[in-house]
């Protein structure tokens, strides 16, 4: 049997958290291991998840494409980077130090901008000449075996091929307004609404169309194939989460 669901781009950040927190590695690393949460939008849901109730999301955000006449307020007081040890939340650790105490099996979840979906390659924009948290942690996080997630939103497809794009931009960043790169991260588990809800339900996922009005600018639409029990429980965690407000 099959169904048509369609998710706004805050309904598909929530759905895919309680995906992220439902893998298996998520699992085991809560309870016995290390996991570091780099901040971003669809990363503060992935928190709320996790610590089983509301934060403020805008605190747990650096980096953030808003409209450019938007005047945007973000919290002064940002939270603390989000890291668990054994399911507990590890007070004055930034996740610069957390990786370096990594292990095979610990998890790092980083979020990104531009995604391959089928080169399975995501892109990460980068502002910073040192490289931000991806420069600063893929190395530790890889060298270590931990597992890498990276978070992100059907929305986030682009026409190009993410490697060759990010050779385009120009070595003088005088000459660059915004972002200074991109880094292509070819590593790593991409997780977006398809591995979410094929995660949480047995059902499988197809990406048929993307936008709309009203609110549903970005939406995302899937195709669900399953059993008529598995759609129906499918279903139900998706309208859970319909109405989600956005950011």
């Amino acid at each position: 049997m099959k169904a048509t669901v369609t998710l706004t781009v805050s309904e598909s950040k929530r759905l895919i958290a309680k995906g992220i927190v439902d893998l298996a590695c998520v699992q085991k690393a809560f309870k016995k291991g290390l996991i570091v949460i780099a901040t971003g939008s669809t990363n503060s849901y992935i928190v709320e998840e996790l610590l089983g109730k509301k934060i403020d999301k805008l605190a747990y955000i650096t980096g953030y494409t808003a409209p450019k006449n938007k005047n945007v307020n973000l919290p002064q007081q940002k939270l603390p980077d989000v890291i668990f040890k054994n399911g507990n939340l590890v007070r004055n650790l930034n996740r610069f130090e957390a990786v370096k105490q990594m292990k095979e099996g610990d998890v790092f979840i980083k979020g990104a901008n531009a995604l391959n979906y089928e080169k399975k390659v995501a892109g990460i924009l980068m502002t910073d000449l040192n490289g931000g948290t991806i420069g600063g942690c893929i190395g530790p996080v890889t060298a270590r075996k931990a597992n890498l997630i990276i978070p992100i939103g059907l929305e986030k497809l682009v026409a190009n091929d993410i490697i060759e794009t990010s050779k385009l931009f120009p070595s003088d960043t005088k000459f660059v307004t915004g972002n200074i790169s991109l880094f292509p991260v070819p590593s790593g588990t991409i997780i977006t609404e398809i591995e979410a809800i094929e995660t949480l339900v047995k059902v499988k996922a197809f990406h048929i169309g993307s936008g709309g009005i009203f609110g549903a600018q970005g939406a995302t639409k899937l195709l669900l194939e399953g059993t008529s029990q598995n759609l129906k429980s499918a279903i139900n965690i998706i309208e859970t989460i319909q109405g989600e407000p956005a950011l």
